[in-house]
């Protein structure tokens, strides 16, 4: 089966092949780095980290992009409040998102070959902006430059919203420098006080949608194979993109095909810093194995929304213990280094089929189910080397199954101690079920308990 992938453009799944194939290429959308990332931006990374990987082993190379956000108003305001210069902030929260990714296993092959920052393409957004003045599709007033929507008639092309839904999506500010209260802004003026470089139409700084535009084109081409990034981006960012970009290039398909992923909720209610429900992936990697939250981000179909909670990570926990215990169990037969040639069909056949991550889980513990009851050692082998080669494919199972099991054992031992101060307490106020979890989460991660008069014991098994 060849890979075939939902197009938000066209709204269809439809077979994928790359325009070039000797360069596949790809652009995902990446963080703007004025704070720790929330576990929802850490899906599209995964999940398309998981495609980067997939379209490397049918084609031999990708080139994709993902990129840093670093000019906004939001690093500008936290570099204010800081009192340092906004490269202080964007170095500091960009370093610690390539740690926390590479920790959720965004790396190899499922990381992207170039990174661009916005603050190195600058020349190439001023040319990029100059060719659509120049052209008729931009205009300049007091000091901005801003995007005529009437003059790209494909206006709204992806989110097929009609006018009045794309003016209250895009939250746009109706100023009297715009011809049309949808048009949208290139370029703006910078004060003193703010971040800014010299232009044909003063010192200024870009806006956010014509960044995209230019390090896609300068990296990948004018035409890419594939852009992806969150549904949240579908409007207006991505729509803003389609326009600027199509019409810098002579009317050249940007993107020849667009995959969103769903949002992470919590609690059913959208992750987001503005609700303040946000969990930083920070934190997360630091509470919790780092290759659970991996499994929990895969869990669900990438386009679906997946509600994030305490038990979907116990239970991705749990599920890892197994199949870890699978392996543990399998240590006496010896295979050979898997690769992506080893990758059983049935998983090759779930990601062909637009990334249907949820199927390929399924099959991974299917194929452990069935290496635990296999009897004769030629069953045993082979069952082991598909479970490490499906799980090749997905970033999981990679690591000693000692490596798991030990897992923060040197200084895991507070958060042990928490979790049995919260049985206890659990116990005390009759929640039977809750303090039945905490011992089951704690047996999975090879911890046993031991109720004694004198208190709860507890060793590592």
């Amino acid at each position: 089966m060849a890979l075939h992938l939902y197009n938000s453009l066209t709204r269809r799944i439809e077979p994928f092949a790359p325009q070039d194939p000797g360069r596949p290429t790809m652009y995902v959308c990446g963080p703007t780095v004025y704070n720790y990332v929330h576990i929802g931006n850490a899906r599209g990374p995964v999940v398309f980290g998981v495609l980067a990987a997939l379209l490397r082993r049918r084609y031999g190379a990708l080139v994709y992009a993902r990129n840093i956000t670093d000019v906004d108003d939001k690093i500008n305001a936290a570099a204010a409040e800081a009192g340092v210069p906004i490269s202080t902030i964007t170095d500091r929260y960009a370093a610690a998102y390539r740690e926390d990714m590479a920790a959720l296993g965004v790396s190899g092959a499922f990381a992207p070959d170039v990174e661009p920052a916005a603050t190195a393409h600058i020349a190439e957004m001023i040319a990029m902006i100059q060719r659509l003045i120049d052209q008729g599709h931009a205009y300049v007033e007091q000091g901005h430059v801003l995007f005529s929507v009437a003059s790209f008639p494909e206006y709204g092309k992806l989110s097929r919203r009609d006018r009045e839904e794309m003016l209250a999506g895009a939250r746009v500010e109706v100023a009297p420098y715009k011809r049309d209260p949808g048009d949208f802004v290139l370029w703006k003026p910078s004060t003193d006080d703010l971040p800014g470089w010299d232009s044909p139409w003063g010192r200024g700084r870009p806006g956010w949608h014509i960044e995209c535009s230019a390090m896609a084109a300068r990296h990948l081409g004018q035409t890419i194979d594939i852009h992806a990034g969150g549904v949240d981006l579908q409007f207006p960012h991505h729509e803003n993109e389609i326009a600027q970009s199509e019409c810098a290039h002579g009317q050249r398909t940007f993107a020849r095909f667009w995959l969103h992923n769903g949002m992470l909720t919590f609690g059913g209610a959208k992750m987001a810093k503005s609700v303040g429900n946000i969990q930083r992936v920070h934190d997360l990697v630091r509470a919790h194995p780092p290759e659970a939250l991996r499994y929990a981000l895969l869990s669900a179909h990438y386009r679906q929304p997946l509600d994030w909670s305490d038990a979907l990570i116990e239970q991705s926990v749990r599920t890892l213990d197994r199949l870890y215990g699978t392996l543990r169990d399998l240590a006496d037969v010896a295979v050979p280094a898997v690769s992506g040639a080893d990758i059983p069909p049935a998983i090759d056949a779930a990601l062909d089929d637009d990334l249907n991550t949820p199927a390929a889980l399924a099959e991974l513990s299917r194929i452990a189910a069935d290496a635990r009851k296999a009897e004769r050692a030629d069953d045993r082998a082979r069952l082991k080397r598909e479970l490490l080669a499906g799980g090749f494919a997905l970033g999981l199972l990679q690591q000693d199954p000692a490596a798991w099991f030990a897992r923060g054992a040197q200084d895991d031992d507070a958060r042990i101690q928490a979790l049995i101060d919260e049985r206890a307490a659990a116990k005390k106020a009759r929640d039977f079920a809750r303090a039945d979890a905490i011992r089951e989460q704690l047996a999975g991660e090879g911890i046993l308990l031991e109720d004694t008069p004198q208190g709860v014991r507890w060793r590592r098994a």
